[in-house]
């Protein structure tokens, strides 16, 4: 992937200011800011309810919140929405794949959606899917795949327009372990080759102790760091219970 073999500079990553966001009177995020630079795996960890979904639904334009300021690869969400969009590649919680179409044709889809030249799309194609050793079910309907399939599939699709960050949220939910072993194991690979990833997550076995980890509680970033450093002499997940257990 071309693009994501870009230096730290070129590529800066994902930054967010200050954001907050309320439902009426209750405060989904709380200030909350962060920087993850290019090259990096950041685990974004917290329990549900923990404004996750809130904060993925800020980067990705689905909410707008009044407060804050967010930049994807050096772009402003707010000043520059389409171009700093266009840097962002994602994998939602819920899919959002066409089940009536083959892989080939949800790919060249979205393809389209994203102004793709049309000359470039045929190879863009094939690179994604054999990233993902897919490409010999291009022409499957997506409805006949196995939940890890389409799950890879939707990842093919995050990356087709060599995007410079990778937001993904709650990617593994309903895979099987070893499902979920191959798309954690592949993500990490995309950081060492210069992609910037946000990996949202409740699940601590997804997080590796050389990653970066953010731990949103209650709309607030409560911890953050290298995650071996900040577990500690105890496990990650021992350690996350002890941040944001609820006291009885």
């Amino acid at each position: 992937m071309s693009n994501t073999r870009q230096s730290a500079e070129a590529n800066p990553g994902l930054a967010v200011l200050e954001l907050s966001f309320h439902y009426g009177t209750k405060a989904a995020l709380d200030t909350v800011s962060f920087e993850i630079s290019a090259g990096t795996f950041c685990g974004l960890l917290g329990p549900n309810g923990a404004g996750k979904s809130t904060l993925v639904s800020l980067l990705t334009r689905l909410l707008v919140a009044p407060d804050g300021e967010i930049s994807v690869a050096g772009c402003n969400l707010r000043q520059a929405p389409r171009k700093a969009l266009g840097k962002l590649g994602v994998v939602f919680q819920q899919p959002t794949l066409d089940l009536g179409l083959t892989v080939y044709q949800n790919m060249t889809y979205f393809a389209a959606l994203h102004g793709l030249p049309r000359s470039e799309v045929p190879a863009r194609i094939d690179a994604a899917l054999d990233r993902l050793n897919m490409r010999e079910r291009a022409g499957e309907r997506v409805r006949d795949l196995n939940g890890g399939h389409r799950r890879r599939m939707e990842l093919a699709r995050a990356l087709l327009h060599d995007p410079s960050v990778l937001l993904l949220d709650e990617p593994t939910v309903g895979l099987d372990a070893a499902a979920r072993q191959a798309i954690t194991d592949h993500v990490h690979d995309l950081a060492t080759q210069g992609l910037c990833v946000l990996w949202a997550t409740h699940l601590t076995d997804e997080v590796r102790d050389d990653d970066q980890l953010l731990v949103l509680h209650r709309g607030q970033i409560l911890a953050r760091g290298q995650t071996s450093d900040l577990r500690g002499d105890q496990t990650l997940s021992d350690w996350f219970l002890s941040q944001t257990e609820v006291p009885a």
